[in-house]
């Protein structure tokens, strides 16, 4: 029953700000690495930014220094915050959680989330 719930996508002029937030719930291993991937159109899906239960985090070269990514262990929560918003961000958004035991691993995803950086 592991189901991922994203909001906070939507329409912003380039330079803009938005806050992704993802909701994972169910029964979920406390060791577990959670983050967000995107595709545009006509691309693969790619990664943005993932952060594990420890605390350590991974960032695409793209939005280093301008993406935050942050998390709540307790509630199982992970919050992409993106500032400076450029046109090529626009794309769905993925939440993603990945569970890892000795070599196999479980990944469960969220529906998506439109961003669309525009002027």
């Amino acid at each position: 029953q592991v189901q991922l719930m994203e909001s906070g996508g939507g329409l912003v002029q380039p330079g803009g700000s938005l806050r992704l937030s993802c909701a994972a719930s169910g029964s979920i291993s406390s060791i577990n690495t959670m983050g967000w991937y995107r595709q545009a159109p006509g691309k693969q899906r790619e990664l943005v930014a993932t952060i594990a239960s420890g605390g350590s985090t991974n960032y695409a070269a793209s939005v280093k220094g301008r993406f935050t990514i942050s998390r709540d262990n307790a509630k199982n929560t992970v919050v992409l915050q993106m500032d400076s918003l450029k046109p090529e961000d626009t794309a769905v958004y993925f939440c993603n959680l990945a569970i890892r035991v000795l070599f196999a691993s479980s990944s469960y995803w969220g529906q998506g989330t439109q961003v669309t950086v525009s002027s």
